[in-house]
């Protein structure tokens, strides 16, 4: 069982408080515990361009981790899943390899934090998660984020947001094997209630950007589990850097494709292996469609939002190749319902999730449609849910 993929309803303290005293028997006074969260997060565009040191437009969402966390005079971290009370533990002077569980996100975490020199306890402690795993929601990042929190001090981590979101990276891309860019424990760490953050992942400067109150966010999952460590994930990263490689041999200021536009493109495409071009395009491409796409929100130009929805999920499907059929149905079932204003296939690929924006009063008739028809065009099950922008991670006031 992984603890990223708990049923919603786990996540209220005195639930937690009761997990706890099954899994820690010693320690079941529920003043003691303190509750850290991290959410999970929804990409509204901008996908494939993080490792890309390019730009993205998250939003953290109201799906997410929580940690009940008793803190311990040693160096031991003993925690418990919600659902099942399985217990996991972890010296934190003697972290060794990873093994292929979902302790491996504490432990290498743990690791990263120490390596940066910040202050972590031991703790005995209650995991719990309404993020689905495998999902493209990020429940990695916020399993990372949650994990942070919960292996600091008491008065919270001697660092900022984004700092801890560098740390939790490097756990993923270090200790996990995912080579995963910043964007998800970006978006975990410094979420916004009621906005977006655009984020330059070069320059690492960013921003709210506030959602239109005449749109809703709805995800809709594939029903297909998507594993990015044996997935094609890290060959998309070397599909880019091989372009990255080829130009600039002759274009020596380029050390990204953040350094590329679409004149460049055209001008060396005999010097780039055409899987290689085509992976390029896309980002070049997505990246300009952040900006234009932040305007449109400012400017509450619905139908400009649609269009650049839809052509990002169409150079995510013809381009990246990271999209399925199951992505691609979800998309044309929404694009049929009135009401709904834009949607895209939305994470890294390869199954997952879509996010939709749509007019509240579209909501119920998007997931009708979604329930009645998709299943019978894929012969798989969704799940939909309507999600909120939720700020990043920290402790829950009680």
């Amino acid at each position: 069982m992984d603890p990223r993929s708990a049923a919603p309803g786990t996540l209220d303290p005195a639930s937690l408080a009761t997990a706890f005293a099954a899994a820690f028997p010693d320690h079941v006074d529920p003043a003691e515990l303190g509750i850290v969260r991290a959410p999970g997060r929804v990409n509204l565009i901008g996908e494939h361009t993080d490792y890309n040191e390019g730009l993205v437009l998250p939003a953290a969402i109201d799906l997410e981790v929580r940690i009940a966390r008793r803190t311990r005079s040693d160096r031991r971290v003993r925690v418990a899943l919600a659902t099942t009370g399985e217990v996991a533990e972890l010296d934190l002077d003697r972290i060794g390899p990873a093994t292929g569980n979902w302790l491996d996100y504490i432990a290498g975490t743990a690791l990263e934090m120490i390596k940066a020199g910040l202050p972590t306890v031991g703790f005995d402690g209650v995991l719990a998660s309404t993020v689905p795993q495998a999902s493209g929601l990020s429940s990695s990042a916020a399993l990372e984020l949650a994990a942070v929190w919960a292996l600091s001090p008491v008065d919270g981590p001697s660092a900022d947001p984004m700092t801890l979101a560098r740390i939790a990276q490097r756990a993923e891309n270090r200790y996990v094997g995912v080579q995963c860019g910043l964007m998800d424990q970006f978006a975990s760490a410094n979420g916004v209630a009621g906005s977006a953050v655009m984020l330059d992942c070069r320059s690492l400067e960013h921003h709210p950007v506030p959602l239109p109150d005449e749109l809703v966010v709805v995800v809709a999952h594939t029903g297909m589990p998507r594993t990015l460590g044996t997935s094609e994930y890290n060959a998309r990263r070397a599909d880019c850097e091989r372009a990255v490689a080829s130009l600039a041999a002759v274009e020596p200021g380029v050390r990204s494709l953040r350094d590329v536009d679409r004149a460049m493109l055209e001008r060396h495409a005999d010097r780039i292996d055409p899987v290689a071009a085509r992976r390029a395009e896309h980002v070049v491409d997505e990246n300009a469609r952040v900006i234009a796409t932040e305007a449109a929100l400012g400017a509450g130009d619905l139908d400009e939002i649609g269009r650049l929805f839809a052509a990002s999920h169409a150079s995510l499907r013809d381009l990246f190749e990271v999209s399925s059929p199951e992505l691609d149905a979800l998309v044309e079932i929404a694009a049929e319902v009135p009401g709904v204003v834009a949607s895209r296939m939305t994470g890294a690929g390869f199954g997952g999730c879509t996010v939709s924006l749509a007019r509240p009063d579209s909501v119920d008739a998007l997931r009708t449609q979604i329930l009645n028809e998709y299943p019978s065009r894929t012969g798989r099950t969704p799940r939909v849910w309507q999600v909120w922008a939720a700020d990043g991670a920290g402790p829950v006031e009680r």
